[in-house]
């Protein structure tokens, strides 16, 4: 505390004042704007040789000593510590251009930093910002205009894509899976296509799901026409493949009812235990018949359910998949338009989802159901 003392206000309350912070300079006018520029320009610089079909990869190191190599602007910045406010701008620009439209951004990051440098040097000879940045603002209106003349319209359809694997090829000629170029084009126009509402000109990527596994290759990437859940049926005896799939979408608990009470049960004698292991057990078949008797061939389930209740669904052949995540049974839901069931009394015919096909794969390492 050499540096600073403690006093208090009229009410008593204490704060502290820095001998030393009156010393401090603080930057104003064109001095701090060619600060802000400064240090904006050195972000840009940073992804700049990251830039191209020839730009370099970076290997980053968290905190944590987690390895990330890329020259994704996006992925670079947004692990980078940054303080000042404007080179924190430039981060913010490459995360929106990767979320609206997932390509370019280190260029624009690149091309930020050149603006600036050039704004840099008009400073320097007296212009003012404001003039500046209304310059910058009619340049991009007559660029934005010069595109529009020049640009042609390509017009595909879901059999010919050829233009839109070409596209695919140029976004993905400058990442690390280059090396298998032509795979990963013909797996990102596939995915795209599946999904795309052409007529709307729409494309819901949240029903596109990207799942690294680890182990194999790249070669060994693919894409699968369904949902991809990282469960494993219940039971180990139960088939590994289901065809013509009747799901039954359960967000209920696969347990016999609960009183609703607050009231206990005491067991006392092992005769009571007896009868309430066959109750439940009489209540554990009452459900699995009417899971059967609505047609139905696979159970999922988002919440667990004990040995005994796995034990019968594997002794009345009904495979079942326990603990699915909320987001996966949405996504099944969509996929087998199904119905979420979160009643177990609630359960029809009618909501039951199709699948062609429902089994485990082997990706990499792990096993996977998809």
């Amino acid at each position: 505390m050499s540096q600073a003392s403690v006093i208090k206000d009229e009410q008593g309350r204490p704060f502290i004042v820095v001998r030393d912070q009156g010393a401090k300079k603080r930057q104003h006018g064109t001095d701090a704007i060619k600060s802000h520029i400064t240090a904006a320009r050195t972000v840009a610089n940073i992804v700049k040789t990251s830039l191209g079909p020839r730009g370099l990869d970076k290997i980053l190191i968290s905190p944590d000593g987690d390895i990330t190599v890329t020259n994704d602007g996006a992925t670079i910045l947004s692990q980078m510590e940054i303080s000042n406010h404007v080179a924190k701008l430039l981060v913010e620009l490459s995360r929106s251009q990767d979320d609206e439209i997932g390509d370019g951004t280190t260029g624009v990051v690149v091309l930020a930093g050149a603006l600036l440098e050039q704004a840099a040097e008009l400073i320097d000879k007296g212009i003012h910002p404001i003039k500046i940045a209304d310059g910058y603002d009619q340049a991009c209106d007559i660029a934005v205009a010069e595109l529009d003349k020049i640009a042609d319209t390509i017009d595909f359809t879901k059999t010919e894509r050829q233009s839109l694997l070409k596209v695919a090829k140029t976004s993905l000629g400058s990442k690390i899976v280059s090396k298998a170029l032509d795979q990963f084009a013909n797996i990102a126009v596939d995915a795209i296509m599946s999904v795309a509402d052409l007529d709307r000109k729409d494309v819901d990527f949240d029903l596109i799901k990207v799942d690294g596994k680890v182990g194999g290759s790249l070669e060994d990437s693919m894409l699968i026409q369904g949902v991809i859940v990282d469960k494993d049926f219940s039971h180990p005896q139960m088939p590994s493949e289901v065809r013509d799939a009747k799901i039954a979408i359960l967000t209920c608990a696969f347990e016999p009812p609960k009183p609703k009470t607050k009231h206990k049960l005491d067991i006392t004698t092992v005769e009571e235990f007896k009868k309430l292991q066959n109750y439940e057990r009489e209540k554990f078949i009452e459900m699995i018949d009417h899971i059967k008797n609505t047609g139905a061939n696979l159970a999922i389930c988002q919440w667990g359910f004990d040995d005994e209740a796995n034990h019968l669904l594997l002794q009345n052949k009904l495979p079942a998949v326990r603990w699915v995540g909320g987001p996966e049974i949405e996504l099944i839901a969509i996929a087998t338009n199904g119905r979420i069931v979160p009643r177990f009394e609630d359960l029809t015919a009618a909501k039951l989802g199709t699948a062609g096909i429902v089994r485990e794969l082997s990706f990499g390492t792990t096993r996977e159901k998809c």
